[in-house]
Parts: structure tokens; sequence; C-alpha cells
């Protein structure tokens, strides 16, 4: 076998997927798009933005919006100067939120007369979770000033000095404190929440996809010819079947360590132990370089092949716990979801996010090694005979 023929077939296989810009986008750009939507579902940092506008708000004004901010939400507050450019942040998405004050809302609640707060949202689930704290706020402040109507029903004082004497009064009434319990343990570990699930679930299953659809440029030599006039010149047969390998190899590799890399400077995903990372990542490709050969050494139709890879990828990472955490799969499909070497491959990462190291993988690395050397030794034997015909 001559490495050096080998690793020019796997370059042009690389140099063939990186001219094609459609798949660029699904290489590169999906696999990130989906990481940063599933980190803002799990909780990956995101704050969201309310704009507040009211014209000379005063204190008590001051006093609910500042009690927002200090929400452990983690809002970021806005002011705007016109309700026109809050409302227009809201519809392009800009703001999660709006709230508006009334003019002079401090004056007419100490004075008695009724203010009317408008939260303007657009109807998203996040919008119900922020106008649930911004109704606790606003009843917060609805006590106080209940309380102060009462003290001027009952014993005659003018409304601003009522509404001292229940701010004085608030400060005596004892705090009722809530104790949470939290039961049981959380099936995820810590690093995983925010981005770290859907960086891990990703990378997964991205490298396998993109590994299958790769077969049909496999299917594509042979039909143009090229691998028959490879084999024609002085290059072995064991030659060609390790370049075309290593190019699914260094397909896999390379989407994959940008997936790691990337997640990990945008958004500060922790992949653990390094060496035990770059194991499961280079088996994991060795494993899509040898279903993909698999493919495209028993199919002979390009287009089928495409559409059996994307499908069959899709279909086993769902499986395998790539699309859905497998910690929520019932016990039926948690036992079959370990026949696949997705899940093989997410334990391992699963372990080195909850601290461990490459032995603490030993057994997943070890399974996805098997993996590996099947459909490796079975692609080899059938591309060997498909080249040979």
């Amino acid at each position: 076998m001559n490495l050096g023929k080998a690793m020019a077939i796997a370059r042009i296989n690389i140099v063939r997927l990186l001219r094609d810009r459609s798949g660029l986008f699904f290489i590169f750009v999906f696999p990130l798009m989906l990481v940063l939507v599933l980190g803002l579902s799990f909780g990956g940092g995101f704050a969201p933005r309310v704009g507040v506008v009211g014209e000379d708000p005063g204190a008590l004004g001051d006093e609910l919006v500042d009690g927002l901010a200090a929400d452990p939400v983690g809002w970021e507050i806005e002011r705007f100067d016109t309700e026109a450019a809050l409302r227009e942040n809201v519809r392009k998405g800009v703001l999660s939120a709006g709230i508006v004050l009334p003019d002079g809302y401090d004056e007419r609640l100490r004075s008695g007369q009724p203010a009317t707060i408008e939260f303007v949202a657009p109807p998203q689930d996040v919008a119900i979770r922020l106008r649930s704290v911004v109704e606790a706020a606003v009843t917060d402040q609805s006590a106080l000033v209940r309380a102060a109507r009462f003290a001027t029903a009952q014993a005659g004082l003018p409304g601003g000095d009522a509404f001292e004497a229940a701010s004085r009064a608030r400060t005596t009434v004892p705090e009722i404190a809530i104790a949470v319990t939290t039961l049981g343990e959380s099936p995820f570990p810590e690093a995983l929440l925010g981005f770290g699930l859907g960086a891990q679930s990703q990378l997964v299953l991205f490298m396998f996809v993109t590994s299958m659809s790769a077969a049909a440029q496999l299917i594509l030599s042979r039909q143009l010819g090229v691998s028959a006039r490879m084999v024609s010149t002085p290059t072995t047969i064991g030659t060609i079947v390790v370049g075309e390998a290593l190019g699914r190899f260094g397909v896999a590799m390379l989407q994959g360590l940008f997936i790691v890399v990337a997640t990990a400077i945008g958004f500060g995903v922790s992949w653990g132990d390094p060496l035990a990372a770059g194991a499961i990542i280079v088996l994991f490709a060795a494993v899509g370089a040898g279903a993909a050969m698999l493919v495209g050494s028993v199919v002979n139709n390009a287009e089928q092949a495409a559409g059996i890879g994307v499908f069959a990828g899709l279909g086993i990472a769902a499986i395998g716990g790539a699309m859905a955490p497998p910690e929520i799969f019932p016990p039926i499909m948690d036992a079959i979801s370990r026949f696949t070497p997705h899940r093989w491959a997410i334990d391992g990462l699963r372990e080195l996010a909850a601290g461990g190291g490459i032995a603490d993988t030993l057994p997943q690395l070890a399974v996805l090694s098997a993996f590996a050397i099947v459909l490796l030794g079975l692609a080899t034997w059938l591309l060997r005979r498909a080249l040979t015909r």
C-alpha cells in the first residue's frame, strides 16, 4: 500500500466537499444554529430584554422597574422615550416584552388615582412567563396602595401621609419564608445545562449524517470511471480503499473538530478531558466513515445513496439519543438505543461532562472501536469486490 497515494485520494475527497457551497452550510453553519436554539431552550444564558416607557414614573415607577431588573430571571431593562419605539422593537423581536407606565405613575398612586400598566408582548411562551413576574411585582405595589387607601378611609390621613405610613408599616411586617426542596438529582450534569446538551447531540448527529451523505461521492467516482482509472494505474486496490476510507474519515473529523472548537469558543461549552474527548470523536468518525463506505459499496445509484444516507443517519441518530436526550427514554427505548454507536458516543461525552476522564470512558471507547472495526472491515471487503468487478 502506498500511503502517499492514499492520502492524495483522501485530500481530493475533502477538497471536493469544501467546494460544495450548499454543503458547507449544513456542515459548518446549520449545526451551530441548532446548538444555539437548543442552548436557549435549555437556559443557555438567555436574558430576556424588556423595554420600559413612561413619562416621569417617579420613585414608585423606578422601584417597580428596579425590582424587575433584580429578578432571578435576569432581565435586561431598556428605557424608551416613546411608546411607538417600544412597540416597534417588540414587534421586530428585538424586545421580549414591553411595559408602558402611565404618565405621572408615582403621583397617581400617592394621590389615590387609578394607574393602568400596559404589558406589550408577542404571543410566545417566554412572554407568558415574563407577564407573571410583572403581575407579581404590580400586585406587591398594589398591596401598598390598598394599605394607604385604607389608612385614608379609616384614619382620615391625607393621601401622601397615608402612603408614607403604609410604607413604614410594610417594613415591620414579618416576611414569609419559602423553603424549596429539590427531590432527586438532575439527569444532566451541571456542565450540560445551557449549550452543552445541544452541542453534544449535534456533534454526534451531524458527524454521522454528513459521513452517510458522502457515500454518494463514492458511487459517483465509480460511475464516472474515476475508480476504474485509478485501478488501471500502478495503484493497488488496498491503496484506493484506504484512501477512500481516509477521505470519509477526514470529512467527519473536520466537521467534528469544527463543532467542538466553535462551541467551546462561541458558547463556552466544556468538552472535558481533551484526550478522552478526542478519542471518542476519532472513533465515532471512524464509525461514520465505515457506514458511509458500506452504503457506497452496496448501492449503485448516487441519488438513492444520498437519500438512504440521510434518512438512515437521522433515524439511527433519533434511536441513539442524538435528537432527544437518552436520559428521558423509557426502559425499552433505552435498551434499543444501546445497539447504536450514537448512544455510546453520547454516554462517553456525558461521562466527560460529569468530570470523568479517559478511564471512565473505556467501556464506550471499546464499543465504538468494535463498531468501527466491523463497519470498516465489512465496507473494505465490499468495496474491494465493487472495484474488481
